[in-house]
């Protein structure tokens, strides 16, 4: 679903989604999707993927949201559209206790500022209302953080 949500807000251009998800003392693992939109910007745009891409992308997705101690950070580069002297704009998802949380402008730059190059825009909700809330849940584990299992 957050990839169907992804793909569904993405204009007309060639998109970068990239993808890094690491737990304590295992090298992160990382995916790349590259995505082809064709059209005018409506409901009948084409879209385009690499089968195998978009395989390794949903896995290491499911795997780093099913694992809620697992960590990393998402991000979506896009074409800027009509901002001369921009080459792209990015987005930035953190991934953490199983949700992918929206970044801001300022956070994303603060997390990938020195690697990738381009504006930096405001991350959009990935998650649908009907996720539900894992606290409140009875189908599910709540989630909590570290601190909430520290014997004292």
């Amino acid at each position: 679903m957050i990839a169907a949500r992804v793909m569904a807000s993405l204009t007309p251009g060639e998109h970068v989604v990239r993808l890094w998800v690491g737990m304590d003392g295992v090298k992160p693992l990382s995916a790349t999707l590259s995505i082809r939109v064709e059209g005018e910007g409506g409901p009948e745009d084409l879209l385009g993927v690499e089968p195998k891409y978009f395989e390794n992308f949903v896995f290491l997705l499911a795997c780093g949201l099913a694992q809620p101690l697992s960590w990393g950070v998402m991000f979506l580069r896009s074409p800027a559209g009509d901002r001369e002297g921009e080459a792209h704009t990015i987005r930035v998802w953190d991934l953490g206790w199983g949700a992918l949380t929206e970044c801001d402008a300022e956070r994303g730059e603060m997390l990938l500022g020195q690697r990738v190059q381009g504006r930096f825009l405001d991350a959009f909700g990935v998650h649908s209302e009907d996720d539900g809330d894992e606290d409140e849940g009875e189908d599910g584990e709540a989630v909590y953080p570290p601190g909430a299992y520290t014997v004292r």
